[in-house]
C-alpha cells in the first residue's frame, strides 16, 4: 500500500525547517541568482550590524571591504556554469559600527519550485579566528627573522673566535720555538692549557653553528642498515677493546630521509656513548632495531649500560655541556649536537632509561614516500 503524506505532516515539517531557519547561530540567506536577498534569519543581521530591513534595501557589495570585492568572482562563475554547485570564500566587510569584521561564506546552489535554482548563503564571523592567526602569523615572522640576526650573529661570531684561538695557537707554539725554556714555566703551561680549552670549545660552537633546518627537497633516501653497518666498523677497535657485542638488526629494507653527514653522526654518536657509558658489571650489548610507525622510521639503540635517572636527568639529557656520569671525557655536548642533527632533519627523539639497567633511545627519521 503506498502511504499518504498528510498535508499536516508537510506542514510541520515546514515549520521545523522554519524555525532551524530562523534560530541557527550562523546567517543564513536565500538569494536569487541575480544577487538580490529573497530571505534572510536574524543571525545575519546580528553579524553585520545592520537590520534585516536594511540590508534588504542595500547593495551588500557596498559594505564589502574592497581588496575583497573580486573574490567570489572565479568560484560564482563555475557555479553558474553548472561545473561546482557549492564553493566557499572568506571576505571582509565593514559592519554598521565601521569595524571590519571577516566572514566566512559558504555559497551552494539548489532548486525549489518549478526546477528553480537559487542560492543558500550561509555566514560565520571568523575575525576573532582570523585575528589571532594573523597574530601567530606576526609572531612567526618577527620569530623567523630574530631567528635569522641570530644566525647570522652566531657565523660571525664563531669565525670571529675561530679566528682569534688559531692566533693565540700560533702564537703559543711561535713562543716555545723561540724560547725552548718555557715548556717548564707553571704560567705558561696553564696558559697553553686556557688556549687548548678555547680551542675546543670554539670547535663545538662551530659545530652547534653550522646545524640548520634542512630542507625537504635537499633530503636524501638513504639505508639506514648500511649505515649502521659502516658506523660499526668504523668503530671495530672500540667494541673489541671492551668485549661490546654490537647486533644490527635493522630491516635492510629500510630508508630515512636526511643528509648522510647528519646520519652518519648520528648513529655514531649513539654507538660511541653506549660503549663510552657501559656499566663495568657486565660486556656491552648494543641491539639496532627498526620499525615503521606513521610517517616515521624509527631506530632503535638499546643498551645494557649504566643507565640514566630521568627522574633527575630527564629534561637536562640533551641540553648542552650537561653530564650525568663521571667519565672524564664527558663534556656534554655530543647528545645536544645529536638531538640538533634529528630535528633539523624533520625527526624526533625520544628516550626510556634506568639506573644500572641501560637506555634506549628512539630516533624517528622522515620516511620516503616509498621506502627502499
Amino acid at each position: 500500500m503506498k502511504a499518504i503524506r498528510s498535508s499536516k505532516n508537510v506542514t510541520n515539517a515546514y515549520d521545523v525547517l522554519d524555525r532551524v531557519f530562523n534560530n541557527t547561530y550562523n546567517g543564513i540567506a536565500v538569494v536569487s541568482m541575480d544577487g538580490n536577498w529573497l530571505k534572510m534569519n536574524e543571525a545575519v543581521s546580528d553579524i553585520f550590524g545592520y537590520t534585516k530591513s536594511e540590508l534588504f534595501n542595500m547593495d551588500i557589495d557596498n559594505i564589502v571591504f574592497i581588496e575583497d570585492l573580486g573574490v567570489h568572482e572565479e568560484k560564482y562563475e563555475n557555479l553558474m556554469k553548472g561545473e561546482i554547485d557549492k564553493y566557499r570564500v572568506k571576505q571582509r566587510y565593514f559592519h554598521k559600527n565601521g569595524d571590519v569584521i571577516w566572514v566566512l561564506i559558504y555559497v551552494t546552489l539548489v532548486y525549489f519550485k518549478e526546477n528553480k535554482p537559487y542560492m543558500i548563503w550561509q555566514f560565520t564571523d571568523i575575525t576573532n579566528r582570523q585575528k589571532s592567526q594573523d597574530k601567530l602569523k606576526t609572531m612567526l615572522n618577527v620569530a623567523k627573522e630574530q631567528n635569522d640576526r641570530l644566525t647570522s650573529f652566531a657565523d660571525i661570531v664563531t669565525h670571529n673566535l675561530r679566528s682569534h684561538s688559531g692566533n693565540l695557537t700560533s702564537l703559543i707554539e711561535f713562543l716555545e720555538d723561540d724560547f725552548n725554556d718555557l715548556v717548564s714555566n707553571e704560567n705558561y703551561r696553564l696558559l697553553k692549557q686556557a688556549v687548548g680549552n678555547l680551542q675546543e670549545t670554539v670547535a663545538h660552537l662551530t659545530e652547534v653553528a653550522k646545524i640548520r633546518e634542512v630542507e625537504p627537497s635537499k633530503l636524501q633516501e638513504l639505508n639506514l642498515y648500511e649505515y649502521v653497518e659502516k658506523a660499526m666498523y668504523n668503530i671495530i677497535a672500540m667494541a673489541q677493546n671492551t668485549d661490546a657485542l654490537i647486533y644490527n638488526l635493522i630491516d635492510e629494507s629500510h630508508c630515512v630521509m636526511g643528509l648522510p653527514a647528519y646520519l652518519d653522526s648520528i648513529v655514531l654518536n649513539f654507538l660511541t656513548n653506549a660503549i663510552k657509558y657501559r656499566s663495568e658489571k657486565r660486556a656491552p650489548i648494543i641491539e639496532l632495531t627498526s620499525f615503521f610507525e606513521a610517517d616515521y622510521v624509527v631506530l632503535k639503540i638499546k643498551d645494557n649500560g649504566l643507565g640514566i635517572d630521568m627522574n633527575k636527568f630527564g629534561d637536562k639529557l640533551f641540553q648542552m655541556y650537561k653530564t650525568f656520569h663521571t667519565n672524564d671525557d664527558a663534556i656534554g655536548i655530543g647528545l645536544f649536537i645529536t638531538k640538533n642533527h634529528i630535528e633539523s632533519l624533520g625527526g624526533k627523539v625520544k628516550v626510556e632509561s634506568s639506573v644500572d639497567v641501560g637506555t634506549e633511545f628512539s630516533v624517528y627519521f622522515r620516511s620516503p614516500i616509498d621506502n627502499c
